[in-house]
């Protein structure tokens, strides 16, 4: 009973770093298209699903615990971090908002990806296993988003609430990921209509600008 009492207060941490991830992590990007790619192709799912949340959780353990040792030297400096993650997040949020007033481009190239499936030439394992690796790991957005904004925020709940905030962050990507990789079998070429996207992009946009509010409230509260 005790420890379950020990976790209750850990509970608004870990929901907000779980909400954070999946704000950010929802965006279309290049690794999402990549795991829909795959997936609509039938090539390495597990595979790319797998390495794809695994390099999630280590630049977000990266961010929690590299970050929160920054911000341990200053108070100063952490108040910065954490308004310099609002305000990324403010940002963000509207380019979500603008993609979902006027869809992106990227959205009609993940729709003909949808249309032709077996364009491109199958991926060995080897081949499949460092295409992964390249959009997780040389991708500057994945490490904005993870090392970067989700450590910054982490540090507006404290030790030890920045590792549960960490811990949902890392929650959010493996339910995004394993959900979006078994969301391709299920809806197949639907999942490359536009329309989706596009309702995806205006929950980002809401989900990023309340993170961001959250975040602000907490400096001036």
């Amino acid at each position: 009973m005790s420890s379950f009492a020990n976790l209750v207060p850990m509970a608004p941490a870990f929901n907000a770093g779980l909400a954070l991830c999946l704000s950010l992590i929802m965006a279309l990007g290049a690794q999402n298209t990549h795991v829909i790619r795959m997936g609509l192709q039938g090539q390495h799912v597990l595979l790319t699903v797998v390495l794809c949340i695994a390099s999630d959780i280590v630049l977000i353990a990266l961010g929690v615990f590299g970050v929160a040792q920054l911000g341990g030297l200053s108070p100063a400096l952490k108040a910065a971090l954490i308004a310099g993650g609002a305000v990324f997040l403010l940002f963000y949020g509207a380019q979500a908002f603008a993609r979902f007033r006027k869809p992106a481009e990227g959205t009609d190239a993940l729709a003909s990806v949808a249309a032709s499936p077996t364009a491109t030439k199958p991926l060995s394992r080897r081949q499949a296993t460092l295409a992964a690796l390249a959009f997780a790991w040389l991708n500057p957005h994945a490490w904005l988003d993870t090392a970067v904004l989700i450590g910054s925020a982490s540090l507006a709940w404290g030790t030890p609430g920045n590792a549960a905030f960490g811990a949902g962050a890392a929650a959010g990507s493996v339910i995004w990921f394993g959900g979006l990789g078994l969301a391709v079998f299920w809806l197949g070429q639907r999942l490359g209509k536009p329309s989706i996207w596009r309702a995806l992009d205006g929950l980002v946009a809401l989900m990023m600008w309340g993170t961001a509010l959250v975040l602000l409230w907490g400096l001036v509260a």
